[in-house]
């Protein structure tokens, strides 16, 4: 199996050997950049398979690179932030990051995410051989093996995590979900986010799938428990 490259975009360098060296432990190939403008660079040259994205950086600060690698990838993204306000949190799940994590974090758990992330990815690529399985509602095509999305006709292009939460709600449609329990199944692993996490990609989804976001057909909201899919 090739190695999987993750690029560090962290401006302390004792953080960014820290995560290198423990990375490159478990078998990693690790590219590093100390400033945003480097890391962007690197994040479209280099193909990673992650990106650790860290919030303040010099030049270019992570959510303008992650804006910019969200234009032309789909990479998983995966931000590092010191901070502890919930709008910094939300801003990144809204500009296309996957996952965050709030420093000071213990190695354990970065890796944890690293390898979720990855294997959610490797997952999609494997899949995108194998048979369809299209299934329509309304003008709305999902291959449900293929990780792909049309609407009238024109491809969709979500990130592994929506995809994941759109499949996961179009195949029990009409059930209501909580955000507790689509963080533990759409996510995967033992999640240390917070609820918001899951309105935040529910409102990315919706601004891709929905004529008008603010009045949804697809996903709907039931108030005071959760999501669900509705055929038009």
């Amino acid at each position: 199996m090739d190695k999987k490259k993750i690029l560090i975009i962290e401006d302390e360098q004792s953080i960014s050997d820290i995560i290198k060296f423990n990375l490159e432990k478990e078998g990693y190939i690790t590219l590093t950049a100390y400033d945003g403008q480097a890391g962007l660079e690197k994040a479209l040259s280099e193909n990673p398979d992650l990106i650790l994205l860290d919030v303040m950086l010099p030049l270019m600060d992570g959510f303008q690179v992650c804006k910019k690698v969200r234009e032309e990838s789909l990479v998983p993204i995966l931000m590092l932030t010191a901070k502890e306000e919930e709008i910094d949190k939300v801003l990144g799940l809204e500009l296309g990051a996957d996952d965050y994590i709030t420093k000071p974090f213990s190695m354990r758990e970065l890796i944890a995410r690293i390898k979720a992330n990855i294997r959610r990815t490797d997952f999609a690529d494997a899949t995108r051989d194998v048979p369809s399985d299209v299934q329509t509602f309304g003008n709305l095509e999902i291959d449900m093996n293929r990780f792909e999305v049309r609407k009238s006709g024109q491809a969709l292009e979500l990130t592994q995590r929506e995809f994941e939460l759109l499949k996961y709600l179009a195949a029990a449609e009409g059930r209501v979900f909580s955000r507790e329990q689509l963080l533990e199944e759409v996510w995967g692993y033992e999640y240390y986010g917070d609820i918001r996490t899951v309105d935040v990609t529910v409102r990315r989804l919706r601004e891709k799938l929905e004529d008008d976001s603010s009045d949804p057909k697809y996903i709907m909201t039931k108030r005071g428990i959760g999501y669900y899919f509705r055929r038009p």
